[in-house]
């Protein structure tokens, strides 16, 4: 009896195994069939992917067809890579890290890592993808000095220390460090991952270390670049994918360095993802791509040229959206962003002028802007009341979320504001309407924006008339999305409008460097954050106390790996932000319309709208959506559904 019991569970576990039987995608077949491509099984890895599309509650897709999308500009060809989310590990719908090109992942005491790969797992070109990939990134690329003058990136380093990197075998790598590294498996799956591994196999070719000065000078000239480093970094380009030649392990591949206006992305045929039934994906062959001026981009969507459409839309554009749904056989999806807030107002601490400075760091001064804006003025008249009305802080659905921060320094209290000017000994001259500088300089506070949402345009303008009433003039100027960043980076900004801390819903476990003077990303204290990224190359040390302890509580959290002291130190930081006000929140959660074709499938109807963890759409995985009417495509993206009356 307990042997034919023993027999039956091996039966039934056998089963679904059995009934995975690898198909191939249409587009492939032909390529198959004249051996330009080997048949699938041969393709795949050992042990695949398998997704389990039930789970997520959608249905299994049909292969075929071309995502049609707009991007407003060349380099935003990074698409392919954040809709593909192919990362060696990444999150899930419920932003929980799981393996995904790593087969898995063994973590000990936070600190030694190792990863397995999957066995027989192909680069796009059909070279096998192993340990040496990821040696090759360690050893050539990331302490070759030529390559990386600064070393190894930070998040490979603790208290300035590397790790122990070794390579066992083909299919593992390990990297331990002395201390706890929590920073080491986020960034892996971040939206613009480090790509800790390259096809060794492609860019040998272009390395002084493994090819003569005589192979290398010919290639030199034709790339018209000044030496081998320029020429590998030109040719070694994994995230915007603007080098068709690069292998990849992303669902699509660039097609073709396509136009300056035209981009295609084709189906990878090594993909290590399959459904339930064997179907490789993505089930969509490719993305085809435009490049158009973001105020175009509404008009076409409305015509139905876009099977999945968010960039270049914004809240302003919905009542045109839904108006042509009709025309345009798509629907309008509305996703709250999942940034800390999606309008802020961010006061330079390392701004130039002296006196300018002294008075950013003056916390009453913070103070006093955040409460004499109506964020409820800003909300009913830009978003019809469906943001929420908060400063820069953690989204109500973040288990980090305390409902007392709400509210604090962000009520709208003129008079409250007022005094507090006072306070500080902003006067203001009677019969005038605005205060002075102690130095009899008018208080005129200049906002840098980079122009490219009306809404935040719209906003600023209720935020003058508010801050008019307490004596202080906005002044908005208006400069190129890089020129802002550098200007910011250079203390030159005496105030820039941006969006929130990129990850709203951050959980203990989230990295809290974006509250600390970690990065010169945060706009509050660009030159301390590239003090600490430069290990003091570059920038200024922190002279201001308040912001050296959001420092050192950053640093004990890195150095612990206990959960409740972790949840402790992110409320300790989370509540110094609330007071202090680095950075003057209005609304956060602020719908993102998404056009969605009616024929695209599995596209869910809720999500959250976040570049960093989601990449965007990339953790709702887009290689899983399909097209109901998809059919056998030609390579390039001209079929049936592309034709126009």
């Amino acid at each position: 009896m307990r042997r034919l019991l023993l027999l039956l569970l091996l039966l039934a576990l056998a089963t679904p195994a059995a009934a995975f039987t690898p198909q191939e995608p249409a587009l492939l077949r032909d390529q198959v069939i004249y051996g330009l491509l080997p048949p699938v099984r041969q393709r795949m890895p050992d042990e695949p992917l398998i997704v389990d599309l039930a789970a997520k509650g959608r249905e299994f897709g049909r292969s075929g067809g071309w995502i049609r999308s707009f991007i407003t500009q060349r380099r935003n060809s990074r698409i392919a890579v954040l809709y593909g989310y192919a990362r060696l590990v990444g999150y899930d719908r419920n932003r929980e890290l799981v393996p995904d090109i790593l087969k898995d992942v063994t973590v000990v005491d936070g600190r030694d890592f190792t990863l397995t790969l999957r066995a027989g797992h192909r680069w796009s070109d059909g070279a096998p993808f192993t340990s040496d990939d990821i040696r090759y990134w360690w050893e050539d690329i990331a302490n070759d000095p030529m390559l990386s003058p600064s070393g190894p990136p930070r998040f490979m380093l603790v208290d300035g220390k590397p790790p122990e990197v070794s390579f066992p075998d083909a299919v593992t790598a390990r990297f331990r460090w002395q201390e706890p590294n929590p920073f080491f498996l986020p960034t892996l799956a971040a939206a613009r991952p480090p790509f800790i591994y390259r096809p060794a196999h492609y860019l040998k070719r272009f390395h002084a270390r493994y090819t003569a000065e005589a192979e290398l000078a010919p290639l030199l000239a034709k790339y018209k670049v000044r030496n081998w480093a320029a020429l590998h970094n030109a040719r070694d380009d994994m995230f915007r994918m603007e080098n068709p030649e690069e292998p990849t392990l992303q669902p699509w591949m660039a097609l073709s360095k396509g136009t300056g206006n035209h981009l295609l992305f084709q189906r990878n045929p090594y993909y290590h993802r399959f459904d339930a039934r064997g179907m490789q994906l993505p089930y969509a062959d490719g993305l085809d791509i435009t490049v158009m001026g973001g105020g175009l981009i509404p008009a076409q969507v409305a015509t139905g040229k876009a099977d999945l459409q968010a960039e270049g839309l914004t809240f302003s554009q919905v009542p045109v959206l839904v108006a042509g749904e009709g025309g345009g056989n798509y629907r309008t999806l509305l996703w709250p962003e999942g940034k800390a807030a999606e309008i802020a107002l961010y006061p330079n601490l390392n701004y130039n002028d002296p006196v300018w400075r002294a008075l950013l760091r003056d916390v009453r001064f913070r103070r006093a802007l955040s409460m004499a804006i109506d964020r409820r003025i800003v909300n009913r008249s830009l978003f019809f009341g469906l943001a929420y009305e908060s400063g820069v802080d953690v989204l109500p659905v973040s288990p980090l979320y305390k409902p007392e921060r709400r509210g604090v320094w962000t009520g709208y209290d003129p008079k409250q504001a007022s005094a507090l000017l006072d306070a500080i000994g902003l006067t203001r001259k009677r019969g005038e309407l605005y205060r002075d500088l102690p130095d009899g300089r008018p208080l005129e506070v200049i906002v840098e924006t980079a122009g490219e949402k009306p809404e935040v345009a719209d906003a600023l303008q209720i935020i003058a008339e508010t801050w008019r009433d307490i004596g202080v003039r906005l002044l908005v100027r208006t400069v190129d999305r890089d020129v802002l960043r550098n200007r910011v980076y250079a203390g030159q900004t005496m105030m820039a409008v941006w969006g929130g801390w990129d990850n709203g819903v951050p959980d203990s476990h989230s990295s809290p460097e974006e509250l600390a003077p970690m990065t010169q990303e945060n706009f509050s204290w660009p030159k301390w954050g590239q003090y600490y990224q430069t290990s003091g190359s570059a920038g200024e040390p922190i002279d201001l106390p308040i912001a050296q302890e959001l420092m050192d509580l950053a640093r004990r959290w890195r150095r612990t790996t206990d959960e409740t002291e972790r949840r402790a130190l992110w409320s300790a930081l989370l509540d110094i932000h609330a007071d202090q006000i680095f950075a003057i929140g209005v609304v956060s959660k602020t719908p993102q319309p998404i056009a969605v074709a009616d024929r695209l499938l599995n596209v869910p109807d809720k999500g959250l709208w976040l570049w960093d963890p989601g990449a965007y759409l990339g953790i709702y995985r887009p290689d899983e959506f399909y097209f109901a009417d998809a059919r056998p495509a030609d390579p390039e993206p001209a079929g049936v559904h592309r034709r126009e009356d």
